[in-house]
């Protein structure tokens, strides 16, 4: 049964005549646009975000089938590593100028990042079989939907996951960084467990918290290409995480 007719009050008979303010009348036009307004910057949110995945899954194939690109990066670990800062800057640039930039420009940079995340990702093959990666990422497609569906559609608060998200976030990184040292495999599965939880929680919570925004009509600062990027961000953390559980390694 749909979630609205969950929600719809008993049957009542009608009075005699119902009579509505031109007020009432102006209110109820607003929410409705309001409503619609809101759905249609979640599905240009949604679109951007998807272009960006399209367009690291496709740079990723492209490198991984380039020995020489390859082994630039494997043998090059300044490289490697430069690109991974790089990649870090640009989601600061994004999010700092948006307001400021026009949205040729904020795309160039969301684009620009999703590119560069592709040449990273391209050493994931010398690690994990061509099909795992396959598998793991439609099992990660699936989950983001379920999940931010639910954010879209769930009355309940979800503001709480947001500010746990954070401090989740910086254990996991210290967790990661410990581990690199201790290299304890129960501590490995367990930061991998809770990376999956972590990002599955702030799909749904991003998810509501970028509709309210819609719904304010704060569609302005490039807004969309915003929450593109970071439902993109929660989508690739929560693959890499699951692709560690689900990933079948090399054996070449």
């Amino acid at each position: 049964m749909p979630y609205g007719l969950l929600s719809r009050p008993p049957f009542q008979p009608a009075p005699d005549r119902l009579t509505f303010t031109p007020m009432q009348v102006q209110a109820e036009r607003s929410a409705v646009v309001t409503s619609e307004s809101a759905s249609d910057a979640l599905w240009v949110t949604y679109r951007w975000m998807t272009l960006g995945l399209a367009t690291t899954g496709v740079v990723a194939l492209v490198v991984a089938h380039s020995p020489g690109a390859v082994d630039f990066l494997v043998g090059h670990p300044f490289v490697f590593y430069a690109l991974l800062f790089g990649q870090l800057g640009l989601v600061f640039a994004l999010s700092s100028m948006a307001a400021r930039v026009s949205t040729a420009v904020a795309a160039l940079m969301f684009f620009a990042y999703a590119a560069l995340t592709g040449v990273t990702f391209s050493t994931l093959f010398l690690v994990y079989t061509a099909s795992s990666i396959a598998g793991t990422f439609f099992v990660t497609a699936g989950a983001f939907a379920g999940l931010s569906f639910f954010g879209t559609v769930t009355k309940r608060d979800l503001s709480a996951i947001g500010r746990f998200g954070f401090f989740a976030l910086i254990g996991i990184i210290l967790a990661s960084l410990v581990n690199m040292f201790l290299r304890s495999s129960g501590l490995e599965w367990l930061i991998t467990c809770g990376g999956v939880l972590l990002f599955a929680g702030l799909t749904a919570y991003d998810t509501q918290r970028l509709k309210e925004l819609f719904q304010r009509s704060d569609t302005s600062a490039n807004l969309p290409l915003v929450g593109a990027l970071t439902l993109y961000l929660d989508f690739i953390n929560m693959f890499l995480f699951l692709l560690r559980i689900l990933g079948g390694r090399r054996r070449d």
